[in-house]
């Protein structure tokens, strides 16, 4: 027997007035088992490559015509098989994120990493579409690497984080490929960049220590001891460890010399080569302590890892490991960049979509001009951010097929750090204003929208900090005794001034060139300063750096034949703001030795008792 609902047949049994009082009762919204007429529609996900007419128009304007062609029709292939496969994967890597089970069922311990099934899918899958191979084919001679970056840039939001291993494994291939293979290395070269899915291999980066992330030089306490036969065996704790769940890493330790003793500092660090599991398949010497809690990234493994003995090789002369390991962070932190815009990208598309579609106070949120004001400012920093993103990957595209000027490589030098530090500051604020497009629903985590703000505040963590990579701009300019500063300051001298000359550009252009000539007023006064004075404007300068070549690029975008209006707009849009803000506030005293005194006085101001002795 089962219990009757309103819309029993028991009505029927009920005459006159009292059953057309319980029809009408059915009608009425919210009564019983109804729960409304109205529910919000979810925005739909389309083909980002066909929605992103800036990567389109950015493709066009550079590649030739027939890899453009070959190019495009990938991408919009590819595009496609974001919405009808790989998005809903990436959302249940981001459901069921890496369990440790340190033991099996007897009582051994087993530290096994556990994954779920869409997250080994995305492995494969990176392997069937090239997302690291496509760097190393060349087959597009220098347009290789940007064009693997822009597929990367379509896939890293739906990807589940699975882009944090891809950047590591891209880093690794690259450090094998500067260092040269041997034949360990080459095969682990082959597995890095390998299309067949059964032979891809991730790797890991294997760096932090107890003492701190970015002070490599003072917190590294591994130690390597030389075995008869060549390899290594390394013993440490490292606290922090990226991608553990993956095939092999690179680290860095300290070699014990014959005396028992290492070298302490940057020169005492080798880059070693480690494979996780053996032939046996068991843990290398490697004891999984636990996985760490994050904010963000949920789905990727992060642990903190014993090293007791692991066995390594040495693929770094002694004492350069960190110099060994360099272009494996310029590869890292060129993918921080490219997650920082493709996520801002992401948040506009769906919010662009969803307000297309909400009706809310009499129309589409889309006409509401409030609206449309705000999503133009997430739509002008996103843009900008884009065309830094693919300025750098270009430039990495010339200098891994030996085609870069001198030039190119100091801007690549220059604005790696730069575009890490600027698109990931960028990618929170667009982010959180994204998700104020859906109003509550952004707040819901199961829409997933709130992931997208959880996972971005790592871009501006991960592989430097804005004041540690602000300080890393600084040492680049020193290094090159200034020839880096020059190659900026010439570069976007020609692009500003080619943009002057074409119709509707020339006052965005102006007030692009005003800024360049604030900054060089400012560079020139610092030199006298000294370095505390620069390292105290460090975030200001970089900056203005970032914001100054942003409009730069902007500018060289709208000038092309190919702009639309909008473009135009855009480049005018970005020139609104304070360009050069390290002027500024050296103008206004902010870098002087009494606002250093109180700026520190305001932040440890001692409280004192509101009232002294007793009552």
């Amino acid at each position: 027997m089962g219990s009757k609902s309103a819309m029993s047949p028991a009505a029927d049994h009920v005459s006159g007035p009292q059953q057309q009082a319980i029809l009408e009762e059915i009608k009425i919204p919210f009564s019983h088992a109804h729960i409304g007429n109205f529910f919000q529609e979810q925005p739909k996900l389309g083909n980002q490559f066909l929605e992103d007419t800036l990567l389109q128009n950015y493709l066009k304007r550079h590649l030739p015509p027939a890899i453009l062609e070959e190019v495009s029709q990938d991408f919009e292939r590819f595009g496609q098989r974001l919405v009808d496969e790989i998005d809903s994967l990436g959302r249940e890597c981001e459901l069921n994120p890496p369990q440790l089970q340190q033991y099996d069922a007897w009582g051994q311990r087993v530290d096994r990493i556990v994954t779920c099934p869409a997250w080994k899918r995305m492995k494969e899958l990176s392997a069937e579409e090239g997302l690291v191979a496509e760097a190393y084919e060349r087959r597009y001679s220098s347009w290789s690497r940007l064009i693997q970056l822009a597929k990367i840039y379509l896939y890293t939001p739906s990807s589940g984080c699975f882009t944090a291993p891809l950047a590591m494994t891209d880093g690794a291939a690259k450090v094998i490929e500067s260092l040269g293979r041997s034949a360990t290395l080459e095969s682990a070269f082959k597995h890095l960049t390998s299309r067949n899915p059964n032979h891809f291999w991730t790797s890991g980066q294997w760096m932090t220590e107890r003492r701190g992330g970015s002070d490599v030089a003072g917190g590294t306490e591994t130690v390597a001891r030389c075995q008869e036969n060549g390899t290594y065996r390394l013993h440490g704790y490292k606290w922090f460890t990226s991608a553990t769940d993956s095939d092999m890493s690179l680290t860095l330790g300290r070699v014990i010399n014959s005396q028992g003793q290492t070298v302490q500092g940057t020169r005492g660090l080798s880059l070693f080569y480690l494979e996780v599991r053996g032939a046996d398949g068991k843990l290398n010497g490697i004891e999984v302590q636990r996985l760490k809690d994050k904010l963000g990234t949920r789905p990727m493994a992060t642990a903190e890892l014993l090293l007791d003995g692991v066995k390594a090789l040495l693929i770094s002369p002694e004492g350069r490991g960190v110099a060994s390991i360099s272009s494996m962070l310029t590869i890292t932190r060129i993918h921080n960049t490219i997650s920082a815009a493709a996520v801002m990208r992401r948040v506009i598309n769906l919010a662009r979509e969803y307000a297309a579609k909400r009706f809310v106070f009499g129309k589409l949120i889309k006409d509401h001009p409030l609206h449309i004001q705000t999503m133009t400012r997430m739509e002008v920093e996103a843009r900008g951010a884009f065309l830094l993103v693919m300025e750098v990957a270009r430039l990495l595209g010339l200098e891994e097929t030996n085609m870069a000027t001198e030039q190119d490589l100091y801007l690549l030098r220059l604005l790696t750090p730069i575009a890490k530090l600027y698109t990931g500051k960028q990618s929170l604020a667009v982010i959180s204003e994204g998700l104020e497009c859906f109003g509550g629903q952004g707040y819901m985590e199961d829409t997933g929208l709130p992931a997208m703000l959880r996972d971005a505040q790592v871009l501006t963590i991960w592989e430097g900090t804005t004041n540690i990579l602000s300080l890393d701009v600084l040492r680049s300019i020193m290094k090159s005794k200034g020839h880096i500063l020059s190659a900026y300051l010439s570069a976007t001298q020609d692009k500003l001034e080619a943009a002057s000359n074409v119709p509707g550009l020339s006052k965005p252009a102006h007030v692009s060139m005003k800024a360049l000539q604030q900054l060089k007023i400012f560079t020139q006064q610092a030199g006298e300063r000294g370095g505390g004075f620069m390292e105290l404007a460090a975030r200001d300068f970089a900056y203005s750096l970032a914001k100054i070549y942003i409009g730069s690029l902007l500018l060289e975008h709208a000038a092309w034949a190919g702009a639309s209006e909008t473009d135009k707009y855009c480049a005018e849009r970005w020139s609104e703001q304070d360009l050069c803000p390290v002027f500024k506030a050296e103008a206004s005293g902010t870098y002087s030795t009494e606002a250093q005194s109180l700026a520190k006085q305001l932040v440890y101001e001692k409280k004192r008792p509101l009232l002294r002795g007793k009552l």
